[in-house]
């Protein structure tokens, strides 16, 4: 039987697989979520379905109008469809719950306020991602996550 943290690190290892599949020229962040052991879904940055992203089109609008990191979120083809978001998003499209579930993150140095919110009211219990630089951290939402950042 494999201990919790060697556990992680595999599931991390997937979030990184999953992360290279991204067609955002900016960011690659991938997420796996995980209950019970088992994976229920994935999800990677780029275009909502239906809709061409930004490796299809040749370019990034973000980019090509110097448009600031973190910043007019709105003018950006995977609004909507963060790693995160995109991973939920599968998992309700295939009639998996994700209450009590574990996320794995791979590709963000934090995880935005908009992913919070949604791995929150998804009903996510951990989360544990890894940076750009190696560095593992892990979050419990109900404890961690009950300060929005403007009161802060």
């Amino acid at each position: 039987m494999r201990s919790q943290d060697e556990w992680d690190m595999r599931m991390l290892d997937m979030a990184m697989l999953v992360a290279s599949w991204s067609s955002c020229y900016r960011a690659k962040c991938g997420a796996v979520i995980v209950q019970d052991k088992r994976v229920i879904a994935t999800g990677y940055n780029g275009a909502p379905p239906y809709q061409k992203n930004c490796k299809e089109i040749g370019w990034c609008y973000r980019d090509k109008n110097n448009i600031k990191s973190g910043t007019q979120l709105e003018n950006c083809r995977a609004t909507g469809c963060h790693g995160e978001q995109n991973a939920i998003a599968n998992a309700a499209r295939a009639g998996h719950a994700t209450l009590g579930a574990t996320m794995y993150i791979y590709g963000n140095t934090d995880i935005c306020r908009m992913c919070r919110g949604q791995v929150a009211s998804a009903g996510i219990a951990r989360v544990v991602y890894e940076d750009k630089l190696g560095g593992m951290h892990e979050a419990f939402p109900e404890k961690d996550w009950t300060v929005h950042p403007v009161d802060k």
